[in-house]
């Protein structure tokens, strides 16, 4: 099931925030720039908060996925979450 409200901050590894948002009744959030940097980005995602608000234990008060930018392709980073687990991979 997709995690609406789940708030979210894009940000360089040197720490320098690029977008905030939060993923919509789909679980998607549209974060911008259009074009990234090119280097190592973070997407941090505040799962703890969203935990609570359900009244759900959770091991991981939040999830930061690093990942490499190495051209202007489109990208795409699902999280999938739960409680005390969570995955992640290079959508399409």
């Amino acid at each position: 099931m997709p995690a609406a409200g789940i708030a979210l901050t894009l940000r360089t590894a040197g720490g320098e925030v690029l977008a905030t948002g939060e993923t919509d009744a789909d679980g998607r959030a549209g974060l911008g720039p259009d074009v990234l940097p090119r280097g190592d980005l973070e997407l941090r995602f505040d799962t703890g908060a969203h935990h609570r608000a359900a009244g759900v234990p959770t091991f991981h008060p939040y999830v930061v996925v690093a990942f490499s930018v190495a051209g202007t392709d489109h990208l795409h980073v699902p999280l999938l979450l739960s409680p005390f687990a969570y995955s992640t991979y290079r959508g399409s």
